[in-house]
């Protein structure tokens, strides 16, 4: 059950990621090219975490060093994947997407596209038919999850009432002290 520790690390990691790419993106000060300067430290931060602590890694594991053809394709297409799906949340927020919108979306249809993806390149036995409804469920689950949490998310702005126009109210109170009175 290791796996369950280091899916929930991811969860939790990735949770925060559109979050704070926004925010590193805005905290740039600069509306042109904010969103790119914040694409380039997430490269900076990837070759640190992901060039650098695993070559130690491998030195101290004392790696063979030998990285066979289809590990290397497969590895530096899914990096493409990773860097373009970062590039892409990035301009969707320069295009004006909440951090919480373009997050439910990508995390929402993420798993759908994976499971159609994983299906197509790893078939289940039997087929597609052979696969059980309450999986095709869930995808439809995650998908409405997704539209539900973009549609209905909290501290979206309330339109201001408008306010109802003054109404002059007159009191019948007698005679004001002083003023002239109409005595016929």
């Amino acid at each position: 059950m290791a796996w369950l520790g280091w899916a929930f690390l991811t969860v939790a990691t990735w949770g925060v990621y559109g979050v704070l790419l926004h925010k590193g993106q805005m905290a740039m000060a600069d509306p042109v090219n904010g969103r790119i300067k914040a694409f380039l430290l997430v490269g900076v931060a990837y070759f640190l975490t992901a060039i650098l602590a695993p070559l130690i890694v491998l030195k101290l594991n004392g790696s063979n060093w030998e990285f066979p053809g289809d590990g290397i394709k497969w590895s530096l297409i899914a990096g493409v994947m990773g860097a373009v799906g970062a590039f892409g949340t990035l301009l969707a927020f320069g295009a004006k997407g909440s951090p919480a919108v373009v997050m439910a979306i990508v995390f929402a249809g993420a798993p759908v596209v994976n499971a159609a993806v994983a299906i197509a390149m790893h078939p289940p036995e039997g087929g597609v038919s052979s696969i059980k409804w309450p999986f095709f469920a869930g995808l439809l689950l995650a998908a409405a999850g997704g539209c539900l949490v973009t549609l209905f998310r909290p501290g979206q702005p309330v339109a201001p009432r408008r306010a109802a126009a003054p109404v002059a109210v007159t009191v019948a109170a007698g005679p004001t002290p002083g003023a002239p009175t109409d005595r016929r």
